[in-house]
């Protein structure tokens, strides 16, 4: 029984995890963009860039488990996906 409650509490923690957030770009100078790299580091290739005063950057999920540390997060924006740093992301 405790087996199954535990399977039963990971797959809605998953579950609530895998929810895409919707958030703005923030700390950004105006007229600047910020890169959505190809994986969650700064040397990453970027595949992207959304405006310094972009609402409605979808988020996936974040990690801190990168080469630096810092806290990324998967994100998706005009039809692009990539990682983005969380210290420019505020929820909306």
């Amino acid at each position: 029984m405790l087996r199954i409650a535990l399977v039963v509490l990971a797959l809605t923690t998953s579950a609530v995890e895998a929810a895409p957030e919707s958030f703005r770009v923030s700390g950004i100078e105006p007229g600047s963009v910020l890169h959505v790299r190809e994986r969650p580091e700064a040397e990453a290739e970027a595949v992207a860039r959304i405006p310094w005063n972009a609402r409605g950057v979808r988020g996936f999920g974040c990690t801190t488990d990168t080469p630096s540390g810092h806290t990324w997060c998967r994100v998706k924006f005009d039809g692009a996906a990539g990682w983005a740093r969380r210290r420019y992301l505020q929820p909306e």
